[in-house]
C-alpha cells in the first residue's frame, strides 16, 4: 500500500498514522511549495494553549519545488520556544535531541531535514517503514494531481494507494479503480493523551512532538494505531 503526503516537519500524529499503515510512503518532494501550509509550521502547546510554530524558510517561492528550499539557521529562539514548553514533560530527554538535530544540523534542505525528522521519529519508536522521494521516481510529472498518485503508485508496482481522510472530497473511488488502484482513506479517531501531567483540557491536532514529549513509546504505538480505513464507502477499524 502506498502514501504520498507533502514532507512536513513534525506533524501532527495523523501524518504517522499514514506512514506507519502504508508499505511505502512517498515524500512528494518536486511539487511547488505552498505558502502558509504546514510543510514548516505546526502547533505545540504552550501554557496551556496551542501555539503555533514556523520553521524559518530561506527565500520561499511557490514557483519554485520543495525540494529547491532550506530552512533558514536561525532557529535559536524557536529552540527556547520548544524548551520553555517541555523541559519539564517526562520524554524531554529523549525528544529534544530530535528537534536540535532538525533545527540545527548541518543538512538545511528542506525535503531532506524533514525526511531525517520523520526516520529519527520512527527509529526512537522502534518503528521501520520503506520512505522514499517521489523526485526519485519515474512518473509523468505533466499529469493532473490525481494521475501523480497512481503513477507515482503504479511506478512502485503497487495496486494500492492510502489518502488522508480530507482528500475524500478530492479523489473518486471510481475514477481509482479504472486505472486498476484500490483507493483507501485513513481516518483518525478521536484520541486524547494526558498532557502536561494534569488533568487539564486536552488540547488536539497538535505536533507529534506533543505526543512524544508526554506518551511513553508504547503509548505512542497504542495512538498510532486508533485510526479506520474508508474504502468505498465502508468502513473498517483498526
Amino acid at each position: 500500500m502506498i502514501a504520498i503526503m507533502q514532507p512536513y516537519l513534525f506533524p501532527y500524529l495523523g501524518y504517522f498514522q499514514l506512514i506507519t499503515a502504508s508499505d511505502t510512503f512517498v515524500l512528494f518532494d518536486d511539487v511547488n511549495y505552498i505558502k502558509k501550509g504546514y510543510i514548516n509550521r505546526n502547533n505545540i502547546l504552550l501554557n496551556g494553549s496551542a501555539y503555533r510554530f514556523t520553521v524559518p524558510v530561506q527565500n520561499i517561492s511557490q514557483n519554485k519545488k520543495i525540494n529547491e528550499h532550506y530552512f533558514s539557521d536561525d532557529t535559536d529562539n524557536l529552540l527556547k520556544t520548544f524548551n520553555m514548553a517541555y523541559a519539564k514533560a517526562p520524554y524531554y530527554m529523549d525528544i529534544y535531541p530530535i528537534i536540535e538535530r532538525a533545527l540545527k544540523g548541518t543538512e538545511r534542505k528542506v525535503s531532506s531535514v524533514c525526511f531525517n525528522a520523520i526516520n529519527d521519529i520512527l527509529d526512537y519508536l522502534g518503528i521501520e517503514k520503506n520512505i522514499v522521494f517521489s523526485s526519485n521516481i519515474d512518473y509523468d510529472r505533466c499529469a493532473s494531481a490525481t494521475d501523480k498518485l497512481i503513477g507515482i503508485t503504479k511506478a512502485l508496482e503497487s495496486n494500492y494507494y492510502i489518502n488522508a481522510s480530507g482528500g475524500q472530497n478530492l479523489y473518486d473511488y471510481d475514477y481509482f479503480k479504472s486505472k486498476n488502484i484500490t483507493l483507501t482513506f485513513i481516518q483518525m479517531d478521536d484520541i486524547e493523551y494526558t498532557q502536561n501531567g494534569k488533568n487539564a483540557e486536552f488540547i488536539p491536532n497538535l505536533s507529534i512532538l506533543d505526543v512524544l514529549m508526554w506518551s511513553s513509546p508504547k503509548n505512542v504505538l497504542e495512538l498510532l494505531n486508533k485510526y479506520t480505513l474508508i474504502t468505498s464507502g465502508h468502513n473498517y477499524g483498526k
